[in-house]
């Protein structure tokens, strides 16, 4: 039980407060949420083992139909967590109905603490017999994408525990693909605002004028569509962190109004002319290499000193060795448990498949290639042929043009062919197979084998 992760969902914030209390030192992390519209949400982010349920959230309504309707939207989206239900009213019928529909147990409320402590203690030891595996999920978000040993990595993490305790304003810089959101992330949860809110924005999504509405925000009345007051990302993060992603991406005339609101520390929405002071740690994010975003044609110079006052450079998945081979397990382990499989591990064949490719979209594409094996593999170990890589990236990578020709110039038609005689061949001949890789009916690649003589 140590090592599971446990989320409340109830709208009683003193039956939050005891559960979290009581169960802080039990368990290896404790998430309580007031709002079920926000249980999926958390899921799809949180590594969550078991979840405590309440049958009833509107205190007119008591029927428990709102916890069963919880209750079905969790098992049909992730059958392995397990669901204890919670109600003040302790009738057979709501039990029966529960335990139906996927429930692993249920508890009245108040409840006595050692019956709660025995009752998720015997709930995670079925989730342990049924998965055979580890006693609790791995997160895919925030550290363990700095999952690795090799020495660049080792660098990385030591300069993250060095700045992070700091104000200083961090750029991140890294190819697509290798974790610049979750180094932030990570960054947040270090620092000394990591209790304070955390905003992020993809700045290089935002034309002009979304760019100063949504930073800075408005007045009523400011523009056509403004019919109430709007906080802009800069107030949303006063007393945290905000991240602007994709900021070599901005404009010119961006810059100028982003450096204006570092330089004074203030923003002033759009209608107003009055200044609001803002207290924010900025971190920033960016594919485009230093030296093209030092060119003055494209990025301020006096913006950039703004914003980096420390770089952090996240290597590319190729110049990590074999940490490759452990963020391959680190996501079957992973998504054995989100689609409920029991696949044992990765054979020879698969791993020297892993350590020989370049990783053109870095951790991405790895991710990608180990979630597609988990799901496609017909056996209990993954081998070389369930190992493949993302066809977006071969095609921009591995293709070798012509007399010059470039790829880009190449027809989708081409791309198609290339791809269903690439997926016939690994799967010796195997329509069946090959149709369902690239995600078509067997009539379907047939008439497209026809189309290109194959």
């Amino acid at each position: 039980m140590k090592k599971a992760t446990v989320l409340i969902v109830d709208d009683d914030q003193d039956l939050l407060t005891a559960g979290r209390i009581l169960l802080k030192t039990k368990v290896k992390q404790v998430i309580v949420e007031k709002n079920p519209e926000l249980l999926m949400q958390i899921l799809s982010k949180e590594a969550v083992d078991i979840v405590l349920l309440d049958m009833n959230f509107k205190s007119v309504i008591n029927t428990g139909n709102e916890g069963l309707y919880w209750l079905e939207k969790i098992k049909s989206q992730y059958p392995h967590i397990k669901v204890i239900m919670i109600t003040a009213y302790g009738a057979v019928d709501l039990a029966v109905r529960s335990l139906k529909k996927g429930a692993s147990d249920f508890i009245v409320k108040p409840w006595q603490n050692e019956q709660l402590l025995q009752t998720i203690g015997s709930v995670f030891d079925e989730l342990k017999t049924t998965t055979g595996k580890k006693s609790s999920l791995i997160s895919v978000k925030d550290e363990n994408y700095l999952v690795g040993r090799s020495a660049i990595m080792e660098d990385l993490q030591y300069k993250i525990d060095k700045v992070a305790p700091t104000e200083a304003n961090i750029l991140i810089l890294g190819e697509n693909g290798t974790g610049k959101d979750l180094i932030a992330e990570a960054l947040q949860n270090r620092s000394l605002r990591s209790k304070g809110p955390y905003v992020k924005v993809d700045v290089g999504a935002l034309t002009d004028t979304l760019f100063e509405s949504e930073l800075f925000g408005y007045k009523k009345g400011a523009f056509t569509d403004a019919r109430e007051d709007r906080q802009g990302r800069f107030e949303a993060a006063h007393g945290g962190t905000l991240f602007l992603d994709e900021i070599g991406n901005i404009s010119l005339q961006q810059q100028a109004k982003l450096l204006s609101v570092l330089q004074n520390r203030q923003v002033v929405p759009l209608g107003s002319y009055q200044g609001i002071p803002v207290d924010i740690r900025l971190l920033s994010a960016t594919n485009v290499p230093l030296k093209v975003l030092a060119d003055e044609h494209r990025f301020r110079k006096d913006l950039i000193y703004r914003l980096n006052t420390v770089e952090i450079q996240v290597p590319p998945l190729r110049d990590r060795g074999d940490d490759i081979i452990l963020l391959a397990e680190h996501f079957l382990d992973f998504y054995n448990r989100k689609y409920n499989k029991n696949i044992d591990g990765l054979e020879r064949g698969a791993l020297q498949k892993l350590k020989g490719y370049h990783f053109p979209g870095n951790v991405r594409e790895l991710q990608y290639s180990l979630e597609r094996a988990v799901i496609m593999a017909e056996e209990n170990t993954i081998s070389e042929r369930d190992i493949l890589f993302s066809p977006i990236e071969q095609e921009q990578v591995t293709d070798t043009p012509s007399f010059g020709q470039s790829t880009s110039n190449q027809s989708l038609e081409e791309m198609e062919r290339k791809a269903i005689h690439s997926a016939i061949e690994r799967y010796a001949g195997n329509i069946s197979k090959a149709a369902r890789e690239l995600g078509l009916t067997r009539a379907a690649l047939y008439r497209r084998m026809e189309k290109y003589n194959l």
